[in-house]
């Protein structure tokens, strides 16, 4: 998986629904400002330019008060490891599954990371 911003489709803007720019991340949880640049760069966090001029943004849903949501950076890792991309990774981690019931994100997002995990772990198999 890259550690770049990467451009998204209409669709899957929607899957994802609210997203907060870097700044206004780090701003709106305290943070300092290049705390979560850095996290982008690190691969704990994936930002998306959502519309031609704009800024790179990341999905709300990937934090908790000023903390990425537990399991988040591991499972980008598997999902890397799997050959995903960051657009590829983003569509699996906010689309719906039935059987784990609701996306990933959510499952993460409601402590239910280990079944998040062994489900990524399985697609590099």
């Amino acid at each position: 998986m890259t550690k770049t911003h990467v451009d998204i489709d209409p669709e899957l803007d929607s899957l994802v629904g609210e997203w907060h720019t870097l700044t206004g991340a780090a701003k709106l949880f305290g943070l300092p400002a290049g705390r979560v640049k850095q996290w982008v760069k690190e691969g704990k966090l994936i930002a998306a330019y959502r519309s031609v001029g704009g800024g790179p943004q990341v999905p709300a849903d990937f934090f908790e008060g000023a903390e990425i949501i537990k399991g988040l950076p591991g499972t980008l890792t598997l999902l890397g490891d799997a050959g995903f991309d960051d657009v590829e990774a983003l569509r699996w981690l906010f689309t719906p599954d039935d059987t784990l019931p609701g996306s990933p994100v959510q499952a993460l997002r409601e402590n239910r990371g280990t079944e998040v995990r062994r489900r990524a772990q399985a697609l590099a198999l």
